[in-house]
């Protein structure tokens, strides 16, 4: 495969692992909300805000990163909990405005045993979840240095593609920008099975209402839009929007980042294949000729070896 250079831009600078798991931080719950407009989405999922002051988390983390949570109490092999790791779905100057306050969105994980049908709770997400104002939770980091914008944001566009809870990183990153008073092209495509479970839904059209260069896009894949178009996944919509989305994804101003659960990456980038041009798709993808002419059969595990991702599109799934 002949790969073409197209470098990634300079990244914000990230500080990293501030607190550790041998020396955490305590931090202190001081809002739990739900992230949906009903109670009728299909899971729960809570905006659950922490005041990390005090701590050298306060002021060090920023869009785009995750930190640790460490819950209480032991696992099945009586040994103490490890942490997880999750989104943070702040600006970089915090839910307070002065980087005191960080915020995460978590989705309850309520399952099944595959092996006895038993009932699984998700150890972490239900702690976080059943939090109260007032409680003390055990935080680490910041993590993470390359899911974040650059150092120049004024100097691009963007595209930012999320599924479910994958909207955290966005929702800090939107926020930041438009704080900046950045004018770039800024567009958000948020997917999710039906209308009522998009997350931070009316505050996402409230700032697409107010800041003319944000626009929010969603794409619902149970249900019919809310315009009447038919259902459709969030790669989808690059297909049913391109008089939008390709003219800004072939853009050399533009920078993509997908975030969502594990798969939902191949789809964008199945799309932006077939629909880009050849010398905007390579700003983003590369492939050799054959790989190319059988878009339809790629499979995940062709991501970064077949199919080469270059440092202008963004990765964070799970």
């Amino acid at each position: 495969m002949t790969e073409t250079t197209h470098p990634g831009p300079a990244l914000a600078a990230a500080k990293m692992h501030l607190l550790t798991p041998a020396n955490p931080g305590v931090g202190t719950v001081v809002s739990s909300e739900r992230c949906t407009a009903t109670k009728k989405a299909a899971g729960i999922v809570r905006h659950v805000a922490i005041d990390v002051s005090g701590t050298p988390l306060a002021g060090n983390f920023i869009a785009g990163q995750s930190f640790g949570v460490i819950p209480p109490g032991t696992d099945a092999n009586g040994k103490p909990h490890k942490l997880r790791l999750y989104s943070i779905a702040s600006p970089s100057f915090g839910e307070d405005g002065q980087g005191n306050v960080l915020a995460t969105t978590v989705k309850r994980v309520i399952d099944e045993h595959d092996d006895n049908h038993k009932l699984f709770l998700g150890v972490c997400s239900n702690y976080l979840c059943d939090l109260q104002l007032g409680d003390k939770v055990t935080v680490t980091g910041p993590s993470g240095k390359r899911f974040v914008l650059p150092a120049a944001p004024a100097d691009h566009d963007y595209v930012f593609f999320a599924t479910g809870t994958g909207i955290a990183p966005f929702r800090g990153m939107v926020m930041d920008l438009l704080r900046a008073g950045v004018t770039s092209n800024i567009t958000l495509v948020m997917g999710s099975p039906y209308a009522s479970d998009l997350l931070y839904d009316a505050q996402l059209r409230d700032l697409a209402i107010k800041h003319p260069n944000f626009r929010y896009i969603t794409a619902l894949s149970r249900e019919k839009q809310l315009d009447g178009s038919p259902a459709m996944y969030v790669h989808d919509r690059i297909r049913h929007s391109r008089d939008v989305l390709v003219p800004l994804l072939s853009s050399e101003r533009t920078l993509v980042y997908i975030c969502g659960i594990a798969g939902m990456e191949l789809g964008v980038i199945q799309r932006m294949a077939e629909l880009l041009p050849p010398a905007a798709r390579e700003q983003f993808i590369q492939a050799d000729a054959a790989t190319l002419a059988s878009i339809p059969g790629w499979k995940r595990t062709m991501l970064h070896k077949e199919v080469s991702l270059t440092r202008r599109m963004f990765l964070e799934v799970y």
